[in-house]
């Protein structure tokens, strides 16, 4: 009787001891709800624009990730680092510009930015923006601070000899904006006027050739440019039309754009030279935005007050 009663608790004791080891086997491989969540980046900590890891794979829109592109390549490491980084433009209302309100950048050009994200990774938000004012926006490309620059930036010649271009995504022109009730009322009318624009840009250029006896004064931003106008201490700004409708809408009652188009401006996107499988992606993101009438949704959100325009052609240099 006694052994039988010792036999009964050995079986029950290692019952109980099988029992104790499978549950601690359960909790080491599936973890604890607080484990869980310390091993998941927290959203608020992530840079401005990026993506969480789950959401650069394409899980949050359920889009696809683009096949991996060749060991080396700019478009490869990219991909490899979970997000495309973009240079945009934080002063220019409709197309790039830091919302204050909700801390976020928004506007045409950041658009077309989040669609090249969303090519690569399947998610428009696998992106993170830095500002790219017009006299860094070349720098930042060549030293790869950025992947891409969206940033207004017209396609020429002499830039092309530093950095690639993808096709054109937008026609712009240059024009003035002044005061209302001004007396310079179109190119002719800067003669002898001290004409605000900013540092690296076409617009610095184009000015000088087309209005040599104005004073051109430089600036860092556009929005440093217009406060200068507004101050009185310039009698207009000039860049591309469109950057000045802008800051038209945010001043209705006391700016007005005036004198038309004196230029023509084909903005592209900037691409560091040689990074041939990046600027295939982006320029076949660009065409299949243009076909789908997606450019056309685009422009309408952010420009509504326009008739939308035709789209652009891919060649820059087809732009007269």
């Amino acid at each position: 009787m006694y052994r039988r009663f010792l036999l009964v608790m050995t079986l029950m004791l290692a019952l109980i001891l099988s029992a104790c080891g499978q549950s601690t086997g359960q909790t080491d491989s599936t973890g604890s709800p607080a484990a869980s969540s310390a091993a998941s980046p927290d959203a608020s900590m992530m840079p401005e624009g990026s993506a969480s890891p789950a959401a650069s794979t394409g899980a949050a829109t359920g889009g696809e990730p683009m096949a991996q592109a060749p060991e080396g390549s700019a478009l490869r490491a990219i991909q490899d680092r979970g997000k495309l980084i973009a240079g945009v433009k934080y002063d220019v209302p409709l197309f790039g510009f830091l919302n204050p309100t909700t801390n976020k950048v928004e506007g045409f050009d950041v658009e077309i930015a989040r669609e090249i994200a969303k090519k690569i990774f399947g998610n428009p938000d696998a992106i993170e923006f830095k500002e790219a004012i017009s006299k860094n926006r070349i720098p930042y490309l060549t030293d790869g601070t950025v992947d891409i620059v969206v940033s207004t930036m017209t396609a020429n010649a002499e830039r092309a000899e530093q950095i690639d271009f993808s096709d054109t995504y937008y026609v712009a022109g240059q024009s003035l904006l002044v005061k209302k009730g001004s007396d310079v009322q179109n190119i002719d009318g800067v003669k002898g006027k001290v004409v605000a624009t900013v540092k690296g840009s076409t617009s610095e250029k184009n000015i000088r050739e087309k209005a040599p006896e104005a004073t051109v004064e430089l600036y860092d931003t556009y929005a440093d440019a217009v406060q200068a106008l507004q101050s009185g201490r310039a009698d207009a700004v000039t860049t591309d039309d469109i950057i000045l409708y802008g800051f038209q809408s945010q001043n209705k009652d006391q700016l007005e754009v005036v004198g038309g188009q004196f230029t023509k401006e084909p903005y592209a996107i900037g691409i560091k030279k040689g990074s041939t499988e990046l600027t295939e992606v982006v320029n076949t993101t660009l065409r299949e935005i243009k076909d789908s009438g997606r450019w056309g949704e685009i422009y309408k959100q952010f420009i509504p007050e326009q008739e939308v325009p035709a789209v652009p052609p891919q060649d820059w240099r087809e732009v007269k």
